[in-house]
């Protein structure tokens, strides 16, 4: 088991820039036709702002842009913005890139932006305002000229413009704000990206065609269909067959049997976290009993309880067996070495004698039951993953029920509080946005803990995240976000479980494929095979 290795990008950030914003024109001996990607992501939805998640991000970047581009080592890079620079500590200019449009073959501007950011902040309300945290922190936004945004905060945001690289921008319309049950009844979407829309069908397939007039370039593919298909063997099976030219979320264990069929595999460290997370707050949960299945008192409100199943979960099982070694132990929300992270936090090795004790320390001397939820098809290794926790946990007498599901009735359900512990995973920009998310107290207004399913609350953590976020990008602040790492993962909301790496296979018509730590599965990534 490889514990705390370093995480090492391995592509050029040219070449991902140029693909990912399609500014690496095809030339005709590259030109072909249709493209088709076999998906593990289900797109939700056709509005671009509803839901920060991969599946939406992912598959709808073909259609949409953002002012900034994070490359492969997360820096930030110039996409519809061509620069941006503080005025202030409260105040930012954003200049715009000129001679871009949209779809509809109206002029981008800088009214756009302005547009997007009160669309967010102002019309779409949680749980639809999936990027209201990136823009609550707007007071005032204005275009002074065509190619210039100005924006005002309400305090220094040091990190603004990483913000903008989550955020996709959207056409101003005639009048008042688009919603989202028009653009999902078949308005069509009005991007200023490489490809355009033709069609969906929820659950089953993404339909685009070749934007010709790209500002970037004139995109390889003509025409790209996504298929979803949520079954990891079956988008093997696809992409074997060749059904598929492009299958993404391949299994570990099915690796080697590709390979000997002619596909091509590329992966990449992801720049993410696998995790299982307790719920804190209510007095009794669902699924959590005795060992004669009565009810008890929440035993995770109890930090030694936390830290037992923390020390009984074998991390090495997981990324050995289960991920066949395409993954990274995890003990903090990013792969060691990136932004943010802290070198003193390292997987431990399991220790069951030690959780026995604490668990008795606790209360629980003959342990307890539980459900142990997650998704089904969702992560590498997912339904796997939650079978080899519980069986770790099984040997200090807490006996969990695994209970896997597809993702959207987990995520319903994980949202209405049916569970009371449960494997999950989560990516994003930066330490700070998954830190903010993730186990940030939850407070709406301020936009923290959307993802604290848990309820976990910690004020001494929240007041080092904030001045963390207060300071520039650079040293001080990665020193700074580490510290809070480390202060709020010695009080274990979480147990981080590992990080995988994005897997994508493709057949004999694909020349290269370019894989991103966000796990962005995009034509943009797929060069054609040269004849």
């Amino acid at each position: 088991m490889k514990l705390g290795s370093p995480f090492r990008p391995r592509l050029l950030s040219a070449l991902l820039f140029s693909i990912f914003l399609g500014s690496a024109p095809a030339t005709p001996a590259q030109e072909r036709g249709e493209l088709r990607i076999a998906t593990s992501y289900k797109l939700m939805t056709l509005d671009p702002q509803y839901a920060n998640l991969n599946e939406n991000t992912s598959l709808l970047s073909h259609i949409y842009e953002r002012l900034v581009y994070q490359d492969e080592n997360l820096e930030l890079k110039p996409g519809l913005a061509t620069s941006w620079r503080p005025l202030s500590d409260t105040q930012w200019a954003f200049k715009l890139r000129d001679k871009v449009r949209f779809h509809d073959g109206s002029a981008f501007d800088a009214d756009d932006v302005v547009y997007t950011i009160e669309r967010i902040r102002d019309f779409l309300k949680p749980p639809s305002g999936g990027f209201r945290s990136y823009v609550s922190g707007i007071k005032s936004v204005s275009a002074p000229d065509p190619l210039t945004v100005l924006i005002e905060t309400d305090g220094a945001v040091p990190n603004l413009p990483l913000f903008f690289s989550s955020i996709f921008v959207m056409n101003r319309p005639a009048k008042g704000f688009e919603t989202t049950e028009n653009l999902n009844a078949g308005h069509p979407p009005n991007g200023t990206g490489p490809y355009r829309f033709e069609s969906w069908s929820s659950g089953e397939s993404l339909r685009l065609a070749r934007n010709d007039d790209y500002w970037g370039g004139r995109p390889a593919w003509s025409k790209v269909t996504f298929r979803v298909i949520e079954n990891p063997a079956a988008r093997v099976a696809a992409l074997s067959t060749g059904e598929v030219d492009v299958a993404d979320a391949i299994p570990a264990r099915d690796v080697a049997s590709l390979k000997e069929r002619g596909a091509r595999v590329a992966s990449v460290g992801a720049a993410r976290v696998n995790f299982v997370q307790f719920d804190v707050a209510r007095d009794t949960l669902p699924g959590v009993t005795d060992k004669s299945d009565e009810p008890i008192a929440n035993p995770f409100k109890n930090p030694l309880v936390r830290r037992a199943l923390t020390l009984a979960t074998d991390r090495g099982i997981l990324v050995d067996k289960i991920l066949a070694g395409y993954g990274t132990a995890a003990a903090q929300v990013f792969p060691n070495g990136l932004p943010g992270t802290s070198a003193k936090l390292l997987p431990e090795a399991p220790n069951y004698d030690e959780a026995k004790m604490l668990l008795a320390k606790a209360g629980f001397p003959d342990g307890f039951n539980l459900v142990l939820a997650g998704p089904a098809g969702r992560y590498p290794g997912d339904a796997e993953s939650l079978q080899a926790v519980a069986q770790s946990w099984a040997r200090i007498g807490v006996n969990a029920q695994p209970a896997a599901a597809p993702f959207s009735v987990f995520n319903t359900k994980r949202a209405a509080g049916d569970y009371g512990v449960w494997y999950g995973g989560t990516s994003g920009e930066a330490v700070d946005i998954i830190l903010h998310t993730l186990l940030a107290s939850p407070d709406p207004e301020r936009g923290t803990g959307a993802l604290n399913f848990g309820k976990y609350r910690n004020e001494a953590f929240d007041a080092m995240l904030a001045r963390a976020e207060s300071i520039a990008v650079g040293p001080e602040r990665n020193a700074a976000l580490a510290q809070a790492t480390e202060l709020v993962m010695a009080d274990q909301p979480i147990i981080p479980l590992y990080h995988f790496h994005h897997i994508v296979g493709y057949g004999s018509r694909i020349g290269s494929y370019v894989l991103h730590p966000r796990g962005w599965t995009t034509a943009m990534q797929t060069r054609p095979a040269m004849e």
